[in-house]
């Protein structure tokens, strides 16, 4: 049994040490290369540091040497925490002095500004030149344990404050292993990568690939704008296998891109993040009919994903395609409001979620952790912890979970309980709609809804959503957007939605 992620890269090392393992347009590592710079940095880190399970903030371009500073802070027995070079300084600035990091590490054209964040800054070309010190290195990887933290990744917190995800290897290993069974990733698959580092989208790209001795190749994000450069990138490098939010998705559906291109070797599509528009699926699905789609969910709290379903039948431009089942070793759960256990079809509740999946915590945030990460209602006899996903779903007639919305996106209009998301469901059924989002102004009580396409304006969309929801459910008031605002992880940004509200 695997107590430390390193065995995934020590063993695919040892099994493809030539193989290119990860790669961007520039850069190439093979496995003997990412192990050998990782373990240099790891060498350097122990002599330097003297710590133990300490953060270490990673401020550098996303690429390969990412990930060996990465499993560098691993081999010292710390823990690596990913920050975007293009955050705003102030956000750093919250983060830091939340995390306190024991170190930074970067490269020259970012030392300027490491040094601000820390007075520990190592630059990575020159920890890679460190000596590897073999018997430093596995003194302090025999001492770690599986409930050490492997990462920190910092997600929006609702007051403006980021709240850091603490994950150990105990999590982390359960997720990759159940994962790649169920999903089937082996090492005959190039993983295409759309997420950030600092997203936990992305852990299935880089972890399912170290486990199973697979490859990955960065997408360069501008791809994601030029649908033909992307679908090339997917061509020239025989992708086998994405895992893109949906937003990443619908741009090449929304310009029909694959009347242009369309990549061969594609056999695996997984989703999530944020809600599929059905039919953005039938597009895709229409293009590789023989290909296996996978919607997924979870949140960050629960190492990334607690559920799957494998496509397995036709949907309707209206329909909501389900999330399916809980994996292997995880339990999910809805409660009512009165933390009372849902069974039935159709009624809507809170997910919850129980089991090795769920992350320690957040990080130096002991308060905010007692919220969300609590004891298990069903249970009174003994400590059972369970996540609150603030998430609300309900299960159709087949037993399979149907994500609804967020529970602060439920709100109460004209006597009414409404779900947000099933009035986004609905518009973004609409023919030529690119995108929407659905908010509430409270304090004039009206529904806003705000639309992105070509083909509508606020009085046809009125109109086709009349077909479509109930009266009660339609949209008191309507701005069109030349395009919509999107965070880096492809979901929609509602804070800046918001503010133009």
């Amino acid at each position: 049994m695997k107590t430390n992620i390193l065995e995934y890269l020590t063993e695919s090392a040892a099994s493809f040490p030539d193989k290119t393992a990860f790669f961007d347009e520039t850069t190439s590592y093979t496995y003997e290369r990412m192990l050998c710079e990782a373990k240099a940095i790891g060498t350097k880190l122990t002599g330097k540091l003297n710590v133990k399970c300490r953060p270490v903030l990673i401020y550098m371009e996303k690429s390969p040497k990412d990930l060996a500073a990465f499993w560098g802070c691993i081999f010292s027995r710390n823990f690596y925490v990913p920050i975007d070079t293009a955050m705003p300084e102030m956000r750093i600035r919250l983060i830091v002095e939340n995390l306190k990091p024991a170190a930074v590490i970067t490269d020259m054209a970012y030392y300027d500004l490491a040094r601000k964040f820390s007075n520990n800054v190592f630059i990575f070309e020159e920890m890679i030149a460190t000596p590897v010190d073999e018997d430093l290195l596995s003194e302090r990887v025999g001492q770690s344990l599986d409930t050490d933290p492997v990462y920190v990744l910092y997600t929006s917190g609702s007051t403006g404050v980021p709240k850091g995800v603490v994950v150990s290897h105990r999590s982390l290993i359960d997720y990759v292993e159940n994962f790649c069974k169920e999903i089937g990733i082996g090492s005959d698959d190039v993983i295409a990568n759309q997420a950030p580092f600092y997203f936990d989208a992305s852990l299935i790209d880089i972890y399912c690939t170290l486990r199973s001795g697979a490859t990955m190749g960065i997408v360069p994000v501008e791809y994601f704008s030029v649908p033909l450069k992307l679908l090339g990138f997917l061509e020239k490098y025989d992708i086998t296998t994405i895992r893109w939010v949906p937003s990443a998705m619908k741009m090449v559906s929304t310009f029909k891109g694959f009347k242009s291109l369309r990549p061969a070797a594609l056999k695996k599509v997984i989703f999530g993040a944020e809600s599929m528009p059905t039919k953005v699926y039938n597009y895709w699905k229409e293009n590789y009919p023989e290909a296996v789609f996978v919607q997924i969910y979870g949140p960050t709290e629960i190492t990334g994903v607690c559920t799957y379903h494998i496509v397995d039948r036709d949907y309707a431009d209206d329909e909501t395609i389900p999330i399916g089942k809980a994996f292997h070793n995880t339990e999910v759960f809805l409660l009512d409001e009165d933390d009372k256990l849902i069974s039935r079809a159709g009624t809507v509740g809170e997910i919850c979620v129980k089991g090795s999946c769920l992350a320690l915590g957040y990080y130096n945030a002991p308060e905010k952790s007692a919220e969300v990460f609590v004891q298990n209602p069903l249970n009174p006899f003994y400590e059972e912890r369970i996540y609150r996903t603030g998430d609300l779903a309900k299960y159709n007639e087949r037993k399979e979970l149907v994500f609804v919305s967020r529970k602060d996106f439920q709100i109460k209009h004209m006597g009414h309980r409404i779900e947000l998301g099933e009035i986004e469901t609905a518009v973004m059924a609409l023919p030529d709609m690119k995108n929407a989002c659905c908010l509430y102004d409270q304090a004039k009580q009206k529904i806003v809804l705000f639309y992105e396409s070509d083909s509508y304006d606020d009085i046809t969309v009125t109109d086709a959503l009349k077909d479509r929801l109930q009266r009660y459910m339609l949209p008191n008031v309507f701005h069109k957007l030349d395009a919509m605002p999107l965070l880096k992880s492809g979901k929609v940004d509602r804070v800046k939605l918001k503010e133009e509200m």
